[in-house]
């Protein structure tokens, strides 16, 4: 009986240590390994606080730049994508449903020029990125909602482009909301107006 008390005494030590341990560890990790301290990134505009630089959000005014679609609606408790396979006929529904959308905010396209990913969502839903062509092919939308020219638009979108890691990891990508906040400070404007 004197073993089993010592035992139970141990493992709820134990527990208690190393659940706290191991949040404590991690938390350290995260403030010594990121560039934020271990907190999430945020993006301001104006002093106030827009968003998560890490979480996509939806953008559906032809002011904006738009990220890639979201099997989850942007929801960051949820995140997860459709978990259809691309032969799956209701996934390539709405995927075709999605491109005919976007080619009729883009006029100017073709189908064969409609970038996969803004019309495939990603894996989490919560993608916050989008690539170079895929901003791209927005430029003249975008400008024509603003007024601006085209190269206005396309100057702040090279301005957001960030390459890979070290030069070697990742690829070259645009945040969008980072990219549309841009946009907004450009023109002093608050952003979702």
């Amino acid at each position: 009986m004197k073993n089993l008390w010592i035992s139970l005494k141990f493992t709820l030590v134990m527990c208690v240590v190393l659940t706290i341990g191991y949040v404590l560890v991690l938390r350290l990790a995260a403030a010594v390994a990121s560039p934020n301290d271990g907190e999430a990134p945020v993006v301001e505009l104006n002093g106030k606080v827009v968003g998560a630089a890490n979480v996509g959000q939806k953008f559906t005014g032809n002011i904006y730049f738009w990220g890639r679609p979201s099997a989850v609606d942007y929801n960051g408790g949820a995140s997860g994508g459709s978990n259809k396979g691309t032969n799956n006929p209701e996934y390539l529904a709405v995927v075709e449903e999605r491109i005919d959308a976007f080619l009729n905010a883009h006029p100017y396209l073709e189908r064969k020029d409609v970038p996969a990913e803004m019309v495939t969502a990603s894996g989490s839903g919560l993608d916050p990125d989008i690539s170079p062509r895929g901003a791209e092919v927005q430029i003249r939308r975008v400008a024509e909602a603003r007024g601006m020219t085209e190269e206005q638009v396309r100057e702040i979108v090279e301005e957001t482009v960030r390459g890979p890691w070290l030069g070697l990891f990742g690829t070259h990508k645009v945040n969008v909301l980072q990219l549309n906040v841009a946009l907004d400070k450009a023109q002093n404007r608050q952003l979702l107006e």
